[in-house]
């Protein structure tokens, strides 16, 4: 298996094409959000249905978000990527209205393997940004 082309394509089909009809194609029984600062979800291990949940919850904020990879390192049990995430925000984030305003930002990700599926992730990227892309700070 080739873990950098298999990230690729979960980022693709998952993430920008919005195909959860193939989670279990790609994500571990158990994924496992292991950090990502200011995810209400970080520290948890997600269920399939729980993994949907929370791409739901990314979706009715930013319909329209896409992920390009902008590079990526891979060693036996991780894939990690720098990407550039772009998207609309055309509904609530939490408490926050919709503000039709565009973000752009920049992040990087570990994400763990297990059992040739991914399990979890590690995550970084400034979520300030993106409020101040919204005009909330």
């Amino acid at each position: 298996m080739h873990k950098e082309a298999f990230l690729r394509e979960f980022m693709t089909e998952i993430w920008n094409n919005k195909r959860l009809d193939k989670i279990a194609q790609y994500v571990h029984k158990e994924y496992t959000i292991h950090l990502d600062t200011s995810d209400p979800w970080e520290g948890k291990t997600l269920s399939h249905e729980e993994f949907k949940e929370r791409l739901h919850y990314s979706f009715n904020s930013f319909p329209d978000m896409y992920f390009d990879i902008t590079s990526a390192i891979t060693e036996e049990e991780h894939v990690a990527i720098t990407w550039v995430l772009t998207g609309t925000n055309h509904g609530n984030i939490g408490e926050f209205p919709a503000t039709r305003k565009p973000i752009h930002t920049k992040g990087f990700t570990i994400y763990h393997f297990k059992d040739d599926l991914i399990s979890g992730h590690t995550q970084v990227f400034d979520r300030s940004l993106v409020m101040k892309q919204l005009g909330f700070s």
